[in-house]
């Protein structure tokens, strides 16, 4: 396997840090991340099987509706993919990887993002037509399916197809990890061509010892035992680690790494989406940037008045009262049709407008190069909604554990305690940062655009290619201008105040 140069140079290595970066490091580092997720996990299932089924008094509709997406998105724009870091779906991974031994390659046809592209029209349209958000049980089915699924697709494949080509949440993270000031790298390439276990993707692991020797001799000998680490899930070769989609952060290849040579890079921001080679220049992937930003329109749309008007039109016009037709079609339509149309006429009309030949090739190779300006206003707009949710309701939680732990006989704080918590500021005042996260988000990608621009087309043309994508990313500004001006539901933490005394 050929080792690549770095996009480029990531000088500070966030491993090498007191504390932090040997706890990260660490043989169960990750497992100290996980375990906490895993136990919240598990208490969302327990209370949405045994506890009250309201959506307000019940852990896991709250836990996973209010702060799950909002600390998500908090998570993504600090540090990055941190959910996956800890995601608890993937502690069976090990025993699965053990139990399976080899196992095969998962089916060449989905070995792209379809799958959860597909994964995430799916959840979004479930979420409004089963009215999954009031239903604490249903949460917990959706909880346990997770566990279901990641383990079967450990058990059954060589690599994590889960996490690189299934799971929804995954997908949402690798995008927006985009942002992210961190990334997974090496110190040294030329260290990674002289390596013979290559054990940052093949991993350290092996249930019978074995000792790999050098033919120069240069390096001490590497022994393979049971104690050692798997490796990528997601078979990426750090080395050639151009970006932070398919990363989980798990840090594996750090742990396995003999020559101590993988780091965790600290960079710019933007570095990844205006870097032309950083993401592959597939459909798959290009179409996950674009769509993400118009799954959050559509998302944040099924939670104002306005699409009960719409609903009720579209009933009159096709002849049926059937909602989850009428939510299957608004959905496909904004989330899928909407997205796949506007970019690639964007798209075209950038060739078209410079005196480029829209041949197949090359409009996928502009709607690919344009695809990473979606990314901050995307994040804009799913921050604006999901921090909505969160500021109102993030401080519920406090008095629900307590009367979790009260209704199974547990006292803490007693048990006459007049919790007044809920929000932690008011609608009104956070529609000014509603208004500073979309307006950063918009700049952020109409700066990214015009750079592209000049990459693709060159100073001169740059203006005519950048015309399209501007139009584009002001009307996405002006559409969640409009919902979020729209009193939105509540989803489950409505009348907060006085549901805990």
């Amino acid at each position: 396997m050929s080792c690549a140069e770095p996009l480029y140079r990531l000088p500070i290595d966030a491993l090498r840090l007191p504390l932090i970066g040997r706890l990260l490091k660490a043989r169960y580092g990750r497992l100290i991340v996980q375990l906490p997720l895993f136990l919240a996990a598990a208490l969302l299932i327990y209370d949405g099987f045994a506890g009250e089924q309201l959506a307000s008094r019940n852990l896991a509709t709250v836990g996973a509706w209010v702060h799950y997406r909002g600390l998500v998105i908090l998570a993504l724009l600090l540090a990055g993919n941190l959910f996956c870091m800890g995601c608890p779906f993937t502690l069976p991974r090990t025993l699965a990887k053990r139990l399976a031994g080899g196992g095969k390659r998962f089916p060449r046809p989905l070995r792209n993002k379809w799958p959860a592209i597909g994964g995430l029209f799916l959840i979004f349209w479930l979420y409004e037509v089963t009215d999954m958000w009031a239903s604490p049980m249903l949460t917990a089915w959706a909880i346990v399916a997770y566990f279901v699924a990641s383990f079967a697709l450990e058990l059954l494949f060589r690599e994590s197809p889960f996490c690189k080509y299934v799971c929804p949440l995954g997908a949402f993270n690798f995008a927006y990890s985009a942002l992210s000031p961190l990334q997974i790298g090496v110190r040294d390439p030329k260290t990674c061509q002289t390596c013979i276990g290559k054990e940052c993707i093949n991993g350290s692991y092996s249930a019978q010892p074995v000792i790999l020797v050098e033919e120069s001799g240069a390096r001490p000998p590497v022994r393979h035992d049971s104690r050692g680490v798997l490796g990528c899930g997601t078979l990426l070769y750090a080395p050639q680690v151009k970006s932070n989609m398919d990363c989980t952060f798990c840090l594996d290849c750090a742990r396995a790494c003999p020559h101590d040579n993988v780091i965790l890079g600290v960079r710019s921001p933007l570095r990844e989406l205006q870097t032309p080679r950083a993401l592959p220049k597939r459909w798959d992937v290009s179409f996950l940037l674009v769509a993400l930003a118009f799954m959050g329109i559509v998302n944040a749309f099924g939670m104002v008045p306005p699409v009960y008007a719409l609903l009720r039109e579209m009933a009159l016009a096709l002849g049926t009262d059937a909602e989850w037709l009428l939510l299957l079609i608004l959905f496909f339509a904004g989330s899928v049709a909407l997205p796949a149309l506007l970019g690639l006429g964007a798209a075209w009309l950038a060739n078209a407008l410079t005196g480029k030949r829209s041949r197949p090739r090359l409009l996928r190779d502009t709607f690919a190069a344009f695809a990473p300006a979606f990314v901050p206003i995307g994040a804009g707009i799913w921050a604006a909604h999901y921090g909505f949710h969160f500021a109102i309701g993030a401080l519920v939680i406090v008095p629900l554990f307590h009367n979790f732990l009260l209704d199974h006989g547990v006292t803490i704080f007693g048990t006459q305690v007049n919790w007044q918590l809920g929000a932690i500021g008011s609608a009104e005042q956070f529609a000014v940062v509603q208004v500073i996260l979309l307006i950063s988000g918009y700049l952020l990608s109409l700066i990214l655009a015009r750079r592209i621009a000049v990459r693709e087309y060159g100073v001169t043309r740059a203006q005519l290619a950048f015309l399209p994508y501007a139009l584009l990313f002001l009307a996405l500004l002006l559409a969640a201008f409009f919902i979020f001006s729209q009193p939105m539901e509540m989803r489950g933490t409505a009348e907060l105040d006085g549901l805990f005394h």
